[in-house]
């Protein structure tokens, strides 16, 4: 691996949740592991009063309950806390920012990091237009001494028009190449083996195309509803809070085509590709190819659960989704005719996230009329949390006279790898934009594709009142609707927590 160069990781928003439960810890798991460069500090800045001292103590107790804690020694969080620094103060306030940019110049001389520094926002997203122009105005983005990059937050805009807005303010001070829009979902090491599972064995790519998949399906759903963050969710919704960046970049991951090299513009030019061939949903076509719901109150395990309007902040006569079961269609040659399901929501059974490969049926089904059984058709399931690992499901002949074939599994899991590491997604991703690598952070211009193609389908809801919202009992698996999308003979996957569990009695 190459090594990190000496570098400051600033982090605005720092006394907030993603700091204290992701952020810092996984920057403590690098240090643990080694990872990180011999002069390195980390800079939170926020408007919460702190001194560097009262800011370790309150992060501290966030690195010893949430870091992978690959080290029972207690020196080692003592040795890593000198390490972090405080500066408070309004990131809206422009005239602030001399204060910021004279501590960045006492930490890189202490610390010897050589003008080079990494801004992250960690902040609500008005700031993620204003942030960057403050620092442009006192050349913090100028990268004359040292490299500069900025890592965003979703989401990264409201529709396509606030998308390309945001980017065209982001583009107006920084560079691409400085840019990192970040999706934890990319870190999980199982959505990086889509691609080594695909181009690195002779016997999956050559059937990843329209002549041997029936059709892709891709889920990822909680079993918790949205709790304390009715108000905001409620301005979302699952379209734009999962559809249009975690789901749509698996998507691109499934359905690219072979990257020339192994590296950031080679890979994300294929992402990019794909939103391209997305075929658009006509605004006719909205309630035919997209399923929304809302979960309602129910029983869940003998105990009650509040529907989605009972939660707080949410209004009486919200009809914002918490469930979204969607079909469409990526035209070009390789996926020309497969039709991809993905679906989303709150409130379901298990939390769980993965890929479904269906493949085609055999040509004459030999053994399934004499026994009056359907043949079932091979999956390859990608399990990306959790029981994270790669199932492959196929026929073989039950013992016995005559020829009953019955589904077997032959799975994998990442935790049978007793000596292996599973870095979290922000300990990836975090060391990746470190050591400058982009290829798991989106690029601009792939966020607006994608923006371009879910934004008629909210402008259908919009515009049209007529298009149901279908509710659901929480705790089931969405409105019964999302089974037309499906079509006859076929049907949504439903996992269990444990990756090779399904089709039998499992706890969810």
């Amino acid at each position: 691996m190459k090594a990190t160069t000496p570098q400051l990781l600033t982090i605005f928003g720092a006394s907030g949740d993603l700091t204290f439960r992701k952020l810092i810890p996984a920057v403590y798991d690098l240090f643990v592991q080694g990872l990180l460069p011999d002069c390195f500090g980390v800079l939170g800045v926020g408007r919460t009063e702190f001194t560097d001292e009262s800011f370790r103590e309150r992060v501290a107790p966030g690195v010893r309950e949430f870091a992978n804690k690959r080290s029972d020694d207690p020196s080692f969080v003592e040795r890593f806390l000198p390490m972090l620094y405080y500066q408070s103060m309004d990131p809206q306030d422009a005239d602030q920012y001399d204060l910021l940019k004279a501590r960045l110049t006492l930490l890189s001389e202490a610390c010897g990091t050589m003008e080079n520094v990494i801004f992250y926002l960690s902040t609500p997203p008005s700031l993620y237009g204003v942030i960057p122009f403050h620092l442009a105005a006192y050349d913090l983005h100028k990268q004359d001494q040292g490299f500069r990059r900025i890592i965003i937050e979703k989401p990264f805009g409201y529709d396509l028009a606030s998308a390309r807005e945001l980017n065209r303010r982001l583009l107006s001070v920084f560079d691409e190449d400085q840019l990192y829009r970040i999706d934890h979902y990319l870190g999980k090491e199982t959505v990086q083996n889509l691609l080594v599972t695909r181009f690195s064995n002779g016997i999956f790519e050559p059937l990843w195309n329209r002549n041997y998949i029936d059709h892709v399906e891709i889920t990822a759903v909680e079993d918790i509803g949205v709790g304390d963050r009715g108000g905001y969710y409620d301005g979302s919704g699952a379209l734009r809070d999962m559809v249009q960046n975690h789901l749509l970049q698996l998507v691109g991951m499934v359905a690219m085509e072979p990257p020339t090299v192994v590296d950031s513009t080679a890979i994300r030019n294929e992402i990019l590709k794909v939103f391209q061939s997305l075929r658009p949903i006509k605004p006719q076509e909205v309630p035919d190819y997209v399923i929304r719901g809302q979960y309602v109150s129910s029983h869940i395990r003998g105990k009650y659960a509040r529907g989605y309007r009972e939660e707080k902040g949410v209004p009486q006569e919200s009809r914002t989704e918490t469930y979204l079961a969607m079909k469409f269609f990526i035209d070009n040659w390789r996926w020309g005719g497969v039709p991809f399901f993905i679906r989303t929501g709150k409130y379901l059974p298990t939390r769980v996230t993965e890929i479904v490969i269906h493949f085609k049926e055999t040509p004459h089904r030999l053994f399934a009329s004499a026994y009056g059984k359907t043949h079932h058709n091979n999956q390859l399931v990608l399990r990306i949390q959790p029981n994270e690992g790669i199932l492959l499901k196929f026929g073989m002949k039950v013992p016995g006279s005559g020829f009953q074939v019955d589904v077997v599994n032959m799975d994998f899991h990442y935790e049978d790898l007793s000596n292996a590491y599973l870095p979290s997604a922000y300990e990836r991703l975090l060391l990746d934009a470190m050591l400058g690598d982009s290829t798991l952070y989106s690029r601009g211009d792939a966020v607006e594709a994608a923006w371009k193609f879910v934004d008629p389908i909210l402008k259908a809801w919009e515009s049209n009142p007529e298009i149901p919202v279908y509710g659901y009992p929480a705790g089931t698996w969405g409105p019964e609707h999302a089974d037309s999308l499906i079509g006859e003979g076929k049907s949504w996957r439903y996992p269990c927590r444990n990756l090779a569990d399904d089709g039998s009695y499992c706890e969810l």
